[in-house]
């Protein structure tokens, strides 16, 4: 499936992989939601997991939230 949802992935020391957080989705779901122990697989987890939750979001009627797209609504950086 391809969305316009972002991902970001970032090597975690303390789990020992790297772990995948969905910037549009947080307060929606657990972050980071998944994890890979190579970054293509942690993408590809990331990918399953946008996929899954569009799915639900739709089986249960839910509005899905807008993708952020550049430079309309840059991520934010604390």
């Amino acid at each position: 499936m391809n969305s316009l949802y972002s991902m970001v992935i970032q090597w975690s020391d303390e789990d020992g992989c790297f772990v995948v957080f969905l910037p549009e989705f947080v307060g929606l779901v657990m972050q980071p939601c998944t994890d890979g122990q190579t970054y293509e697989e942690a993408a590809r987890h990331g990918q399953e997991v946008i996929a899954s939750l569009i799915e639900w979001f739709e089986a249960e009627g839910k509005p899905l939230p807008q993708p952020r797209t550049i430079p309309q609504q840059p991520l934010s950086v604390a």
